[in-house]
């Protein structure tokens, strides 16, 4: 279950990423709301995770889904750059996530 929580965890921080940047610097109340609202509730499932999974593990893992997901978010709902050097950046990160879940002593 705690993977599951992890997982959570990992789609609330790019939520509140893009929250965060659709808040432009939180001018617009809603986003805003939604933001704060997104993080809080990843930290909880983050929470919730690290009860079984080791701090290293997790902690890796939530970061690299956050930075993975919102740089794909980034590509795709905001058209920002997709180059070959940035998208292999992104693939060495999830690669890293990989060998993280794959040596997990969970």
């Amino acid at each position: 279950m705690a993977w599951v929580y992890l997982g959570i965890a990992g789609v609330l921080e790019v939520v509140w990423a893009f929250a965060m940047k659709q808040s432009e610097g939180f001018a617009r109340l809603g986003w805003g709301a939604i933001t704060i609202v997104a993080a809080v509730l990843s930290f909880w499932f983050l929470a919730l995770a690290m009860r079984s999974l080791p701090l290293g593990t997790a902690y890796t893992v939530w970061t690299g889904i956050g930075a993975v997901g919102a740089f794909a978010v980034g590509v795709l709902v905001l058209g920002e750059s997709s180059s070959s050097l940035r998208l292999l950046a992104a693939a060495l990160i999830v690669s890293g996530l990989l060998l993280m879940k794959l040596t997990a002593t969970e």
